[in-house]
C-alpha cells in the first residue's frame, strides 16, 4: 500500500514536470518565451500572405486588403504593430511559417483535414465555395467531365488540386496542370486572354476579381462550402491562437468582421461584365493618346493621375470632342464659365481639358475641411466637381441633422438622393439638386479608378504602351 501511494504521488508528480517542460525549454537557465510573448517583446506581428486583391495589395493609401485589413485590427488588438512578409508562391506560404519567417498565414485558406494535419487553424472568419470558371466563349461546362480535354490548370498544393485529385477517381478521364509559378489571378487573366480553358477559384474570391476579367465567367461551383482561417505553427504552444480566438470573437461580435467582407467582397460599385468591356476597350483604343498627359498634369498638382483618368472616361469615354446638349464640352466636359474661370480659351484641346479638370477638381479638394481625412475627402470633392460645393455643403448639414456623420463619405453619400426631395431641400441654403445623379457619378469614378489602379499595380501591358504627351 505505501508503494502503490508513493507511485500515484510520483505519477503526479512526474505529469507535473512533463506539462512545465513542454511548455517551457530552458535557454541558458531561462524558460523560452511563448509564441505570444515573442511577438509582444519584438513589438510586431508578422503576417504572411499573397499578394492579390483578395489578401494583400498596395493601394492609393498604402498597404490594405481584406486579410491585411484584418491582420492589422488584430495585431491593434495586441499593442503591435503589422509587418507583411509576401510569399513568391502559394507552397513558400508553409515555407516561411515553418522556417520562422512569420507569426500567421493569412492568404484565404480554405481549412481542411489535409491541412488541420499541416497547421493550427484559428477559428473560421469566412466560407466559401469552389467554383470552376472558364472563358464566356467557349461552351459552359456543366460537370467536372466536361473538362476532359480543355486546358485547365490550378495553383500546386492548393485546395483545388487536392479536389480534382479527389474526382479523378470517378472522372479518370480529368487532367490538368499544377502550377507552382503563378496565383489565382495570372490563371484568370490567361483564360480572359484565350491562353487557357478553365480553372479552379474560391467564390469570394472571384467575386472581388472578376471585373477585371469580363471574358470569364462561373460554369458550377461544388455544393459544399469549406471555411476559411488563418493558419499558425502546429505545435504545443497555441498562446498566439487563443489570442486570435478571442480578437475574431470580439471583431465578429463588434460587427468589423463584417465590415471589412462588405468592404472588399461587396460587388454594387464594380462594373458589370458589359460596362468592363466597354471599359477596357476604351483603355485599349483611346486612353494611351491620352495617357501621358493625365501622368503630367496628375504629377504637376499633386493628384492621383488614376483619378484623374477615371473622371474623364465618365465624362467622356475619353473622347475630346464630347458635347453634351447643355453646352459642356471637352474631355473633362467643362462648362464655359469654367473654362473661363480657370484661364483656358480651348475646350476641345485634350490638354487644356485634362489640366481644366485638374484645377476645378484641387479647388474642390482646398474647400473640404481640413480635418476630414482621405479617402472621404476625395469622394466628397468628386461630388461637388459633379454638383457644385455648395449642394455638398447642404448635403453634409442634412446629414448632421438626420444623426449622421458629416465628415463620413458613407453617410453624406446616403443624404444625396434627399435633395431631391422638397421636404429636405427646402430647408437646404442652395435647394433642389439632383443628389442622385452626384450619388452615382463618384459611385461610377470609384470603379473606373479601381480598375486603373489595379492595371497600374500589376503593369498591365495596355498601360504600357506608348504614351505621349500632348503639346499644348
Amino acid at each position: 500500500m505505501r508503494f502503490k501511494t508513493w507511485t500515484t504521488r510520483s505519477l503526479r508528480w512526474f505529469s507535473l514536470l512533463a506539462v512545465v517542460l513542454a511548455a517551457y525549454s530552458l535557454v541558458d537557465g531561462k524558460p523560452r518565451e511563448t509564441r505570444l510573448q515573442q511577438v509582444l517583446e519584438r513589438g510586431k506581428l508578422v503576417l504572411i500572405t499573397r499578394n492579390g486583391a483578395s489578401s494583400y495589395f498596395l493601394g492609393t493609401d498604402g498597404p490594405t486588403g481584406p486579410e491585411y485589413e484584418l491582420a492589422r485590427q488584430f495585431a491593434d488588438f495586441l499593442g503591435v504593430r503589422l509587418d507583411v512578409r509576401v510569399a513568391g508562391s502559394f507552397s513558400g506560404l508553409a515555407d516561411l511559417l515553418d522556417s520562422g519567417k512569420g507569426d500567421l498565414i493569412g492568404a484565404n485558406l480554405t481549412r481542411n483535414p489535409e491541412r488541420e494535419r499541416r497547421f493550427r487553424f484559428g477559428p473560421d472568419y469566412a466560407e466559401t465555395r469552389t467554383e470552376i470558371v472558364y472563358r464566356r466563349s467557349l461552351p459552359r461546362p456543366a460537370s467536372l467531365a466536361d473538362l476532359i480535354g480543355r486546358r485547365v490548370a490550378v495553383i500546386a498544393g492548393s485546395s483545388y488540386e487536392s479536389q480534382l485529385k479527389a474526382a479523378q477517381r470517378t472522372v479518370p478521364g480529368l487532367q490538368w496542370e499544377s502550377r507552382d509559378d503563378v496565383g489565382v489571378e495570372d490563371l484568370l487573366l490567361a483564360i480572359d486572354h484565350g491562353d487557357l480553358d478553365a480553372t479552379l477559384v474560391d467564390e469570394n474570391v472571384f467575386s472581388i476579381n472578376r471585373q477585371f476579367y469580363p471574358s470569364v465567367d462561373v460554369a458550377f461551383s461544388f455544393a459544399e462550402p469549406q471555411p476559411q482561417a488563418w493558419a499558425f505553427v502546429r505545435d504545443d504552444d497555441d498562446s498566439l491562437v487563443q489570442k486570435a480566438e478571442v480578437f475574431l470573437r470580439i471583431a465578429k461580435d463588434q460587427g468589423r468582421l463584417a465590415a471589412i467582407q462588405h468592404r472588399f467582397f461587396d460587388d454594387r460599385r464594380r462594373l458589370d461584365q458589359v460596362g468592363m468591356l466597354h471599359f477596357m476597350e476604351k483603355v485599349r483604343m483611346r486612353l494611351p493618346s491620352y495617357l501621358g498627359t493625365f501622368r503630367q498634369v496628375a504629377r504637376t498638382y499633386g493628384i492621383d493621375w488614376r483619378l484623374l483618368a477615371a473622371m474623364g472616361y465618365q465624362e467622356s469615354h475619353w473622347d475630346e470632342s464630347a458635347a453634351s446638349p447643355t453646352g459642356v464640352r471637352g474631355l473633362m466636359m467643362l462648362t464655359r464659365n469654367t473654362a473661363s474661370q480657370l484661364g483656358l480659351n480651348d475646350r476641345l484641346d485634350p490638354q487644356q481639358s485634362i489640366l481644366g479638370g485638374a484645377l476645378y477638381l484641387q479647388r474642390m479638394l482646398a474647400k473640404i475641411p481640413a480635418r476630414i481625412p482621405a479617402p472621404d475627402r476625395t469622394w466628397m470633392a468628386l461630388a461637388a466637381y459633379n454638383m457644385g460645393f455648395g449642394h455638398l455643403e447642404d448635403a453634409r448639414v442634412l446629414t448632421q441633422h438626420l444623426g449622421g456623420d458629416p465628415d463620413s463619405w458613407n453617410d453624406v453619400r446616403k443624404s444625396l438622393p434627399l435633395l431631391t426631395q422638397e421636404k429636405y431641400y427646402e430647408t437646404t441654403r442652395h435647394g433642389y439638386a439632383p443628389g442622385h445623379e452626384a450619388q452615382r457619378y463618384v459611385r461610377n469614378i470609384r470603379s473606373y479608378y479601381d480598375v486603373l489602379m489595379w492595371m497600374d499595380t500589376r503593369e498591365h501591358p495596355l498601360l504600357m504602351a506608348q504614351q505621349t504627351v500632348l503639346a499644348p
